[in-house]
């Protein structure tokens, strides 16, 4: 079964649970006769809009990925974690309108009948959907070939796991070899057919979508080259971790049967994550045009009567995929600035910044026409730091999985910007792109609005940087 597809069987199925649970609490509740009412409650309305409350709860808690992240045992204690916090608060929202309008009524806690009622008619639907799921797999239908990266110990563990549990929907079709002298040899009758320098071609050859790297303690370079070789492929990505990268917890585990495996999701953001990132951009946009706009004209009127030069300063960057786009800023240089150095990084104390563009800078009003950029859908609030094309190509050199950086829309504030400092070396943007390719890897709404909160704190105490 693809993706979408059991996306779409399990939002079916809990439409149906959902609104099965509240219709058995209302005859419960309403039709038996046995429970004492002060009104004849409504049916329809709230069960609407209890439903939508369940949906977008487990949409925010994670109930709609993709199942090889959960058993069914894990998934049921996320639904009752989920349920448990989201039944708290329908409990506290009914006792604050109790109190506001002085109702005195023990009712409200029949609200912990109903939660015993809707959970255990979600749990008996996700059953049902991974049970469905499970016999299809054994069946032969929607498993995935998955490719094992390394010839060694721990490869042979998990492709052991693997074969042992076929529930997993997995079937390893080959091994791809770190060295070449293991090429051609063989484990449970899979061969190692060629070395990770062509893992592009393997994976078309026997059409696997699913990348399995074991390699050795010291063969960490590899899994860069995997990454990098393997970027903008529909496959999905899992790596066998280090003992001790487990027991220090520097890894954040799945399980496949008890092997814990770091699952790196090639699907960044679910869609309707993204479409809501989208609507947030462009709502917050509009909002701080409008609420700005005074401050906007006094900077522009600075800048114009502290140098010569236009008050805009428009520069290209590197967008979306690569997609060169021109970023808008307030100009806090001197004109032509790079005339005569050709593209160069700005530096903290840097001579060609003006008087004015010394105070916009500290407090980041040179960063506000962005929000044109925003609006436009060239850049999003959240996201790494838009480079310029020239350093796109001369860092893509230098660091491997730099470009990684492009298979999100640039922002203007990220999770490097909170988390460190001015780039004046290379060795600050290797630490940029590892903080970079970790929001890349978590991206969420969740993660957004966090790094919104740490970036008006920034701003507040004048730390991290924007360029």
């Amino acid at each position: 079964m693809n993706k979408r597809l059991e996306k779409i069987l399990v939002l079916i199925v809990d439409f149906i649970t959902i609104n099965f649970a509240w219709m058995a609490f209302y005859v419960l509740r309403v039709e038996t006769g046995w429970f004492e009412l002060f009104s004849e409650p409504i049916f329809l309305i709230p069960m609407f809009v209890v439903y939508i409350y369940w949906l977008v709860l487990f949409l925010f808690v994670g109930m709609y990925r993709t199942w090889f992240a959960y058993s069914r045992f894990d998934e049921i204690a996320l639904l009752f974690k989920a349920t448990f916090v989201g039944i708290f608060i329908l409990f506290f929202l009914i006792f604050y309108d109790d109190v506001s309008h002085n109702i005195k009524s023990s009712t409200r806690y029949f609200i912990f009948i109903y939660w015993i009622i809707f959970f255990f008619s979600v749990a008996i639907g996700r059953v049902l959907v991974r049970s469905v799921q499970r016999n299809l797999l054994f069946k032969g239908i929607g498993r995935r070939g998955a490719v094992i990266i390394g010839f060694n110990d721990k490869a042979h563990r998990i492709h052991n796991s693997i074969t042992n549990h076929r529930g997993l929907g997995l079937d390893v079709k080959a091994y791809v070899a770190v060295k070449e002298e293991n090429v051609g040899k063989e484990h449970l009758g899979i061969k190692a057919v060629d070395v990770t320098e062509n893992i592009r071609s393997v994976l078309q050859k026997y059409d696997c979508k699913e990348i399995i790297i074991a390699l050795e303690h010291h063969e960490e370079d590899i899994f860069l080259k995997v990454i990098e070789k393997t970027d903008g492929l529909d496959v999905g990505i899992k790596i066998v971790p280090d003992l001790y990268e487990i027991i220090s917890g520097q890894a954040r585990t799945t399980q496949i049967y008890g092997f814990p495996l770091i699952d790196i999701m090639p699907q960044l953001m679910p869609e309707w994550e993204k479409k809501v990132k989208r609507l947030m951009d462009i709502f917050i946009s509009l909002l701080f045009l409008i609420i700005t706009s005074p401050v906007l004209l006094i900077v522009a009127a600075a800048i114009k009567l502290d140098s010569k030069g236009p008050v805009f300063y428009k520069q290209e960057r590197s967008g979306l995929n690569g997609k060169p786009f021109k970023i808008y800023k307030f100009r806090s240089m001197v004109q032509d600035a790079e005339k005569e150095s050709g593209p160069v990084w700005s530096t903290k104390d840097d001579p060609r910044i003006t008087p004015v563009g010394k105070i916009i800078r500290k407090l980041r009003l040179d960063e506000i026409p962005q929000v044109i950029n925003v609006l436009k859908g060239e850049m999003s609030f959240v996201g790494p730091r838009p480079e310029r094309p020239y350093f796109v190509e001369k860092l893509s050199e230098e660091i491997p999985l730099y470009k990684r950086r492009l298979r999100v829309r640039p922002g203007i504030t990220g999770w490097a910007q909170v988390k460190h400092k001015y780039d004046e070396s290379i060795e600050d943007v290797k630490t940029k792109l590892r903080y970079d390719l970790f929001y890349i890897e978590n991206i969420s709404l969740r993660m957004d609005l966090k790094i919104i909160f740490r970036t008006v704190f920034v701003v507040l105490f004048g730390k991290g940087h924007y360029n």
